[in-house]
């Protein structure tokens, strides 16, 4: 690979070698280099390779937790890359809820790949925050915003299963990106000229715009997964969500039943409520958390809720007593899993 790339999910911004623009950095750890993984991690790293520019930042700050990573890029490849939906329309439901959930990373990153798929004006409308014109378009877009509240949603309208894996894949990917990654696509918040994203989606018109075939990445994925979804159908995005769900459920594990419980109680009764001071909100739920269990329930609470506001103290306390990457990694992905199957689950509900 020739240039460096910066990504949210399934979104790349080449850059030709020798410029002097920095990569995006990482919050609270450097992941292992790529050149130097194995197994399971280096098999989703040449899917990668093969169907965007290399690994990315989003993957890589997974990489420590290898069954999360590989589900992770299964959900988003099968849901937003693959299949015959089409993929402006997937595009405008990841920006949607990357906006719902106030990831502007991602938000500017799939405001790129809508330039790469030949829409600039539609592109700029969704960079400004504005509802597209065409009322198909505009369905969606209000679909996937209101998403981030389920029981406040419309979910009549029925939505392929491509469409719907977008919707949940990115409702957990905003909050890895949030919690993980630094907050800009690049140094200076460049990715929000519209020159540049412009030209960066002419870099990746190719790539974006290429077929991708259906269930590759499935070989990837633990064979013991729990039944994929109904709202799937027998498309492998369910199986791709299933497999996640498992994944980055196994965090709980690293908290105590009370801890437990504190997470997804919260995460069912705020229904996506932002707080209005997130480290005031979550010091006050985990009061009643044995004291061993205090810091994990508190970042698993924000993964869910406010991942940004995770902060280096946080992860340092934590740290503590889970020195290991991995162990955050695994905590992040059980909070994003927590609201993002409440999202599932609603949907599921209103379908009934």
């Amino acid at each position: 690979m020739s240039g460096g790339a910066s990504v949210c999910g399934g979104t790349t911004l080449s850059r030709p070698a020798g410029t002097s623009i920095e990569p995006m950095t990482y919050r609270f750890f450097t992941p292992t280099p790529t050149r130097a993984a194995t197994g399971r991690t280096a098999a989703v790293y040449q899917q990668l390779r093969d169907d965007f520019l290399g690994p990315l930042p989003t993957f890589q700050a997974l990489s420590a937790v290898p069954e999360v990573l590989a589900a992770t890029w299964a959900l988003m490849r099968e849901a937003l890359l693959a299949g015959d939906a089409p993929r402006v329309d997937r595009e405008l439901v990841a920006a949607a809820v990357s906006r719902a959930n106030r990831c502007q990373f991602c938000v500017d990153a799939h405001v790129l790949l809508l330039h790469a798929l030949g829409e600039p004006k539609l592109a700029e409308a969704v960079a400004r925050g504005e509802m597209p014109p065409e009322p198909r378009h505009a369905q969606l877009v209000d679909w996937a915003q209101a998403s981030r509240s389920p029981r406040a949603a419309d979910w009549t309208s029925p939505h392929r299963p491509e469409i719907t894996g977008t919707l949940l894949a990115f409702h957990f990917i905003n909050r890895v990106v949030s919690a993980l990654l630094d907050p800009d696509l690049l140094p200076g918040g460049l990715q929000r000229s519209p020159l540049v994203r412009s030209v960066g989606g002419r870099l990746y018109t190719r790539a974006a715009r290429e077929p991708k075939e259906p269930g590759r990445s499935l070989p990837l994925l633990d064979a013991d997964a729990t039944a994929a979804p109904a709202w799937a159908g027998d498309s492998p995005v369910g199986v791709a969500y299933a497999s996640l769900v498992d994944a980055a459920n196994r965090g709980g594990d690293l908290l105590g039943d009370v801890a437990r419980q504190t997470v997804t109680a919260t995460v069912r009764w705020e229904d996506g409520r932002f707080p209005a001071r997130p480290a005031d909100w979550a010091v006050d739920l985990v009061r009643d958390v044995p004291g061993r269990d205090r810091i994990g329930t508190r970042i698993a609470l924000l993964a869910a809720f406010a991942p940004s506001a995770i902060s280096p103290g946080d992860v340092a306390l934590w740290r503590l007593s889970h020195p290991a990457d991995a162990d955050l990694v695994r905590l992040v992905a059980y909070g994003a899993i927590t609201a993002t199957d409440h999202v599932a689950r609603a949907l599921a509900s209103a379908h009934l």
